[in-house]
């Protein structure tokens, strides 16, 4: 009778499995480096295009405490909008694709055999 345990055994192979992909793509040096570059990107939205935003909507949270939720839901829209531009996965294309060369810089190649 091969129900419970093969099942069992079925699923535990398909989760190691999925694991090893997993960080087979994590541990990618062009990963890595796809990374860092997306932690800049993100970096430049938030400190010269909304940053603007950002101290408005801070300010108005310091200013209003507990009613942030209601009285500053207006700045928070535009913070949200602002990061929606900046930020988008079009925005990050169009940042990758201007930025190629430098990530090539940054992927370290392993040496042939």
């Amino acid at each position: 009778m091969a129900s419970k345990d093969d099942a069992v055994g079925v699923t535990a192979e398909s989760k190691a499995k999925g694991k090893d992909a997993s960080r087979d793509s994590r541990l990618s040096f062009r990963n890595f480096a796809e990374h860092q570059m997306r932690r800049e990107f993100k970096g430049e939205s938030l400190e010269v295009h909304c940053a603007p935003h950002i101290k408005a909507f801070a300010e108005c949270a310091e200013e209003k405490g507990l009613m942030v939720v209601w009285s500053c839901r207006g700045l928070h829209k535009d913070f949200n909008k602002c990061m929606e531009i900046h930020n988008s996965n079009e925005a990050w294309e169009r940042y990758k694709t201007a930025h190629a060369d430098e990530l090539e810089k940054k992927v370290i190649r392993s040496k042939p055999n």
